[in-house]
């Protein structure tokens, strides 16, 4: 039985790539593609393929909330996050958010195939330039840090978040997210009080160090 495997990229020519690399390999079923992470989630839970590769830096919400919101609605997808970030910040970030994989966008062919196969399994991959030794202290070092704020957001202030650390008006986040400006108000005042911020500069700032945002 072939692999289902769906796409998340804002980059038509690596999803076009990404695409290209699975069709001619045996046993890999492409069965569709997202080009932000409203779309992704959608996607995940409608199909529910056996494998998402998912970029981390997308629009309207980015891979780490993905990957969140991806263990309540597609629990049984296995997700790798394709990504040109190295730091350990990220690494870390996206494997308490329940990524199984974690492969670098310079890696060569054979390691997304080798990871598609591992996550399969049941079994974690990481590129190999990633140290496996370095990460689990910074996991444990996270376990041990306590309670973050982030999580005490709901889904849809976390959704508020992303889109307004990228400049949208509350009308627009309104659109994308088919609520109503009012709805999208308080959603907003709730996020910003539980992170403590107090004005859209914080905000953005908050957004960058935690990775939500491509940095400056």
């Amino acid at each position: 039985m072939n692999v289902s495997v769906m796409l998340a990229d804002d980059h038509p020519i690596i999803r076009f790539g990404l695409r290209s690399l699975l069709q001619a390999e045996p046993g890999f079923d492409v069965i569709g593609e997202a080009n932000n992470g409203l779309s992704a989630i959608e996607m995940m839970e409608r199909c529910e393929p056996d494998v998402a590769i998912v970029d981390l830096m997308m629009p309207d919400m980015n891979g780490l909330e993905v990957l969140r919101q991806s263990r309540r609605f597609a629990s049984k997808t296995r997700v790798i996050v394709l990504s040109m970030h190295s730091d350990h910040a990220y690494v870390l970030e996206a494997l308490r958010g329940g990524a199984m994989g974690y492969v670098l966008k310079d890696a060569c062919s054979t390691d997304l195939i080798q990871a598609i196969h591992e996550v399969v399994a049941g079994q974690r991959y990481l590129s190999a330039t990633i140290s496996k030794h370095i990460l689990e202290a910074y996991i444990q070092r996270g376990r041990d840090a306590g309670s973050d704020p982030y999580e005490t957001l709901t889904k849809r202030e976390r959704e508020v978040l992303q889109l307004a650390a990228q400049g949208h008006s509350n009308p627009q986040i309104a659109v994308v997210l088919a609520i109503s400006p009012r709805t999208v108000e308080i959603h907003r005042a709730n996020m910003m009080h539980k992170l403590g911020l107090h004005h859209q500069t914080e905000l953005v700032r908050y957004a960058l160090r935690r990775e939500l945002l491509p940095p400056e």
